[in-house]
């Protein structure tokens, strides 16, 4: 099917590429409940500093490819990358009901391959930000040119915040996100955060590198059942 041109699309391998191209050519979309994670390299001006540029080039390549791989194997779709940030899109459709709780693992596991588990450092500094909420999913651009699918709307701007937010070795889960999940995660973290447009505190819950264990066949998934 490859060889016909009718492969996976960049989004995700569970849509076929068909499916992508007919949607860029038409500009609509639809409003809908989804789970949003946004991953940012932290401190990636200090980074250039310290490197050559085609190192950097391959550090980054490196993360996009992670990420990638993270997100897509619970079935988000993987937004495009932008500068040192990651999007993946849990969308009900997709990821099933659960999209909330698929998001995290998928965070803890991003964090994992990254090596942000102790005592390891990271080979590259990543915070994450996750939020649910309704945002507009759909192509955008102009109608019959080059377009692009993505998420708009206050949510998606909350998920991205959150993870300029974070620190290094952070997952910060929007209070929204953090019930939809049905988890219970002990003696964990809360945080209020002052977010751009918001009139109010954000209630957050922070999970970190502590409650990582190296990544294993054993534990693909961690701490979350």
């Amino acid at each position: 099917m490859r060889v016909m041109g009718k492969g996976p699309s960049r989004l995700t391998p569970h849509l076929c590429k068909q499916c992508q191209g007919y949607a860029s050519q038409h500009l609509a979309g639809a409003e809908i409940e989804l789970t949003m994670l946004f991953a940012d390299v932290r401190g990636s001006t200090k980074l250039t500093e310290g490197m050559p540029p085609g190192e950097f080039s391959r550090l980054i390549s490196r993360f996009f490819a992670v990420s990638a791989d993270a997100l897509s194997r619970h079935f988000a779709w993987v937004d495009r990358f932008v500068g040192d940030q990651a999007a993946g899109y849990f969308v009900p459709g997709f990821a099933g009901a659960d999209h909330a709780r698929r998001a995290i693992q998928a965070a803890q596991e991003l964090l994992n391959e990254t090596g942000h588990y102790p005592p390891a450092d990271p080979w590259i500094p990543v915070g994450i930000g996750i939020h649910t909420g309704v945002a507009f999913v759909g192509s955008v651009g102009s109608a019959g040119q080059a377009t692009d699918i993505t998420a708009l709307g206050d949510a998606a701007n909350v998920a991205a915040r959150l993870s300029s937010a974070a620190q290094t070795g952070e997952i910060l889960i929007s209070e929204r996100t953090y019930s939809y999940s049905g988890l219970i995660l002990d003696e964990l973290e809360t945080r209020s955060l002052e977010l751009k447009g918001k009139s109010e505190p954000f209630k957050v819950f922070v999970l970190d590198s502590g409650s990582l264990v190296p990544p294993g066949p054993q534990n693909r998934i961690t701490q979350i059942p």
